[in-house]
Protein backbone atom coordinates (compact mmCIF):
# COMPACT_ATOMS: atom_id res chain seq x y z
CA UNK A 1 0.00 0.00 0.00
CA UNK A 2 1.31 3.35 -0.84
CA UNK A 3 2.25 5.52 2.07
CA UNK A 4 0.48 8.81 2.32
CA UNK A 5 1.63 11.93 1.57
CA UNK A 6 1.87 14.85 4.00
CA UNK A 7 0.45 18.31 3.46
CA UNK A 8 1.16 20.52 0.39
CA UNK A 9 4.86 21.90 0.54
CA UNK A 10 8.56 20.91 1.26
CA UNK A 11 8.63 17.80 3.79
CA UNK A 12 9.89 18.22 7.00
CA UNK A 13 13.32 17.66 9.16
CA UNK A 14 13.09 15.67 12.41
CA UNK A 15 15.97 15.68 13.97
CA UNK A 16 15.85 12.96 16.84
CA UNK A 17 18.43 13.07 19.65
CA UNK A 18 18.73 10.55 22.69
CA UNK A 19 19.30 13.15 25.70
CA UNK A 20 17.21 16.44 27.30
CA UNK A 21 20.90 18.14 26.98
CA UNK A 22 21.44 16.98 23.51
CA UNK A 23 17.62 18.18 22.56
CA UNK A 24 18.38 21.60 24.11
CA UNK A 25 21.59 21.96 22.62
CA UNK A 26 20.03 21.03 18.78
CA UNK A 27 16.81 23.35 19.07
CA UNK A 28 19.20 26.15 19.10
CA UNK A 29 16.96 29.48 18.26
CA UNK A 30 15.54 28.36 15.28
CA UNK A 31 17.38 30.26 12.51
CA UNK A 32 17.48 29.05 9.16
CA UNK A 33 13.65 27.76 10.01
CA UNK A 34 11.27 30.66 9.59
CA UNK A 35 8.36 28.50 8.57
CA UNK A 36 9.06 26.39 11.41
CA UNK A 37 9.71 22.35 9.98
CA UNK A 38 11.87 21.49 11.85
CA UNK A 39 11.03 19.04 15.00
CA UNK A 40 13.67 18.09 17.69
CA UNK A 41 12.70 15.02 18.89
CA UNK A 42 13.92 13.68 22.01
CA UNK A 43 13.47 9.69 22.27
CA UNK A 44 15.50 8.37 25.23
CA UNK A 45 18.22 6.22 25.16
CA UNK A 46 18.69 2.87 23.66
CA UNK A 47 17.87 1.41 20.15
CA UNK A 48 14.45 0.27 21.54
CA UNK A 49 13.96 3.93 22.75
CA UNK A 50 14.99 5.14 19.33
CA UNK A 51 13.17 2.69 17.25
CA UNK A 52 10.10 3.00 19.06
CA UNK A 53 9.88 7.44 19.42
CA UNK A 54 10.67 7.72 15.59
CA UNK A 55 8.07 5.20 14.79
CA UNK A 56 4.97 7.24 17.19
CA UNK A 57 6.62 10.43 15.24
CA UNK A 58 6.77 9.95 11.71
CA UNK A 59 2.69 8.45 12.56
CA UNK A 60 1.57 11.67 13.25
CA UNK A 61 0.54 14.27 10.12
CA UNK A 62 2.12 16.40 8.99
CA UNK A 63 5.47 14.35 9.93
CA UNK A 64 5.22 11.13 7.35
CA UNK A 65 7.00 11.97 4.94
CA UNK A 66 9.76 13.72 7.39
CA UNK A 67 13.26 13.87 6.13
CA UNK A 68 15.56 12.16 9.42
CA UNK A 69 18.51 13.04 10.75
CA UNK A 70 20.01 11.44 13.87
CA UNK A 71 22.28 13.48 16.05
CA UNK A 72 23.68 13.99 19.55
CA UNK A 73 26.94 12.69 21.20
CA UNK A 74 28.79 9.84 20.32
CA UNK A 75 32.41 7.78 21.14
CA UNK A 76 34.93 8.07 19.01
CA UNK A 77 36.63 4.84 18.08
CA UNK A 78 39.82 5.82 16.05
CA UNK A 79 42.94 6.91 18.15
CA UNK A 80 43.83 10.58 17.53
CA UNK A 81 40.13 11.67 17.58
CA UNK A 82 39.45 14.51 20.01
CA UNK A 83 36.46 15.69 22.00
CA UNK A 84 34.64 18.44 19.92
CA UNK A 85 35.11 16.27 16.55
CA UNK A 86 32.40 15.67 13.90
CA UNK A 87 30.74 12.57 13.10
CA UNK A 88 29.73 11.78 9.70
CA UNK A 89 27.93 8.88 8.78
CA UNK A 90 28.18 7.26 5.20
CA UNK A 91 26.10 4.72 6.91
CA UNK A 92 24.84 3.35 9.73
CA UNK A 93 25.43 -0.34 11.17
CA UNK A 94 23.14 -1.91 13.63
CA UNK A 95 21.90 -5.97 14.06
CA UNK A 96 19.54 -5.35 11.33
CA UNK A 97 22.49 -4.80 8.57
CA UNK A 98 23.84 -1.33 7.25
CA UNK A 99 21.58 1.71 6.22
CA UNK A 100 23.40 4.00 3.70
CA UNK A 101 22.87 7.73 4.79
CA UNK A 102 21.97 10.33 1.96
CA UNK A 103 24.01 13.59 1.18
CA UNK A 104 26.58 12.74 3.27
CA UNK A 105 29.36 15.36 0.65
CA UNK A 106 26.88 18.15 1.05
CA UNK A 107 26.45 17.53 5.04
CA UNK A 108 30.53 17.56 5.08
CA UNK A 109 30.91 21.11 2.61
CA UNK A 110 28.25 22.71 4.92
CA UNK A 111 29.94 21.71 8.31
CA UNK A 112 32.82 22.54 7.07
CA UNK A 113 31.74 26.06 5.69
CA UNK A 114 30.09 26.48 9.47
CA UNK A 115 32.77 25.35 11.79
CA UNK A 116 35.92 26.12 9.79
CA UNK A 117 38.89 24.36 11.63
CA UNK A 118 36.31 21.49 12.93
CA UNK A 119 37.93 18.31 12.28
CA UNK A 120 35.12 16.08 10.33
CA UNK A 121 35.47 12.63 10.08
CA UNK A 122 33.36 10.56 7.72
CA UNK A 123 33.01 6.61 7.72
CA UNK A 124 30.49 4.01 9.46
CA UNK A 125 28.97 4.64 12.73
CA UNK A 126 28.13 1.73 14.48
CA UNK A 127 24.81 0.59 16.92
CA UNK A 128 25.37 -0.71 20.39
CA UNK A 129 23.11 -1.11 23.20
CA UNK A 130 25.48 -0.01 25.92
CA UNK A 131 28.41 2.31 26.41
CA UNK A 132 31.63 0.98 25.11
CA UNK A 133 34.71 0.19 26.83
CA UNK A 134 38.55 -0.49 26.73
CA UNK A 135 39.08 -3.22 23.78
CA UNK A 136 35.49 -3.39 22.79
CA UNK A 137 36.38 -0.23 21.88
CA UNK A 138 39.05 -1.63 19.43
CA UNK A 139 36.82 -4.45 18.53
CA UNK A 140 35.04 -2.55 16.87
CA UNK A 141 37.41 -0.26 15.03
CA UNK A 142 38.30 -3.25 13.95
CA UNK A 143 34.97 -3.49 11.77
CA UNK A 144 36.09 -0.62 10.03
CA UNK A 145 33.61 1.61 12.22
CA UNK A 146 34.95 5.31 13.13
CA UNK A 147 32.25 6.04 15.83
CA UNK A 148 29.35 4.05 18.11
CA UNK A 149 26.28 5.19 19.68
CA UNK A 150 23.10 3.46 20.82
CA UNK A 151 20.39 5.71 19.00
CA UNK A 152 21.37 6.32 15.15
CA UNK A 153 21.22 3.25 13.61
CA UNK A 154 18.03 2.18 15.22
CA UNK A 155 16.75 5.79 14.48
CA UNK A 156 17.74 5.60 10.63
CA UNK A 157 15.96 2.21 10.07
CA UNK A 158 13.11 2.96 11.95
CA UNK A 159 12.70 6.25 9.43
CA UNK A 160 12.60 4.09 6.61
CA UNK A 161 10.58 0.99 8.30
CA UNK A 162 7.84 3.96 7.85
CA UNK A 163 8.70 4.70 4.23
CA UNK A 164 11.04 5.66 1.59
CA UNK A 165 13.12 9.47 2.86
CA UNK A 166 16.73 10.71 3.20
CA UNK A 167 18.40 9.90 6.60
CA UNK A 168 21.27 10.78 7.33
CA UNK A 169 23.58 10.41 10.89
CA UNK A 170 25.89 13.59 12.23
CA UNK A 171 27.18 12.93 15.82
CA UNK A 172 29.95 15.23 17.91
CA UNK A 173 32.76 12.75 19.86
CA UNK A 174 32.43 13.23 23.35
CA UNK A 175 34.24 10.57 24.09
CA UNK A 176 37.23 9.32 22.36
CA UNK A 177 40.00 5.92 22.67
CA UNK A 178 43.09 8.48 24.43
CA UNK A 179 39.88 10.83 26.03
CA UNK A 180 37.44 8.38 27.65
CA UNK A 181 34.56 9.75 30.05
CA UNK A 182 36.10 8.00 32.76
CA UNK A 183 39.22 10.54 33.07
CA UNK A 184 40.13 13.64 34.23
CA UNK A 185 39.25 15.71 31.45
CA UNK A 186 35.48 15.07 31.05
CA UNK A 187 34.07 17.84 31.93
CA UNK A 188 36.26 20.01 29.57
CA UNK A 189 35.62 17.33 26.55
CA UNK A 190 31.67 17.46 27.19
CA UNK A 191 31.39 21.67 27.25
CA UNK A 192 33.57 21.57 23.86
CA UNK A 193 31.18 18.70 22.98
CA UNK A 194 28.48 20.80 24.04
CA UNK A 195 30.09 23.75 21.86
CA UNK A 196 30.15 21.76 18.60
CA UNK A 197 26.23 20.21 18.95
CA UNK A 198 24.44 23.78 19.66
CA UNK A 199 26.52 25.40 16.52
CA UNK A 200 25.69 22.27 13.96
CA UNK A 201 21.82 23.10 13.38
CA UNK A 202 22.77 25.74 10.44
CA UNK A 203 24.19 23.15 8.27
CA UNK A 204 21.08 20.70 9.07
CA UNK A 205 19.31 23.30 7.33
CA UNK A 206 21.46 23.74 3.91
CA UNK A 207 21.46 19.89 4.12
CA UNK A 208 18.16 19.71 4.64
CA UNK A 209 17.15 22.92 1.43
CA UNK A 210 19.53 21.14 -0.87
CA UNK A 211 17.60 17.44 -0.81
CA UNK A 212 15.00 19.62 -1.92
CA UNK A 213 16.18 21.52 -4.70
CA UNK A 214 15.56 20.31 -8.27
CA UNK A 215 18.67 17.44 -9.69
CA UNK A 216 19.78 18.14 -13.32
Amino acid sequence: MARSSGPAGPPPLLIACALGIERFALRGSGRGDPAGRVTVLRTGMGPKNAECAVARALGETGNRDAVVMASGFCAGLVPGMHPGDLIVADETRGPDGSTPCTGTGLLVDALARILPGRTVHTGPLTGSDHVVRGQERAALRGTGAIAVDMESAATLRGALDAGTRPVAAVRVVVDAPEHELVRIGTVRGGISAFGVLRAVLPAFHEWHRSLLLPRR
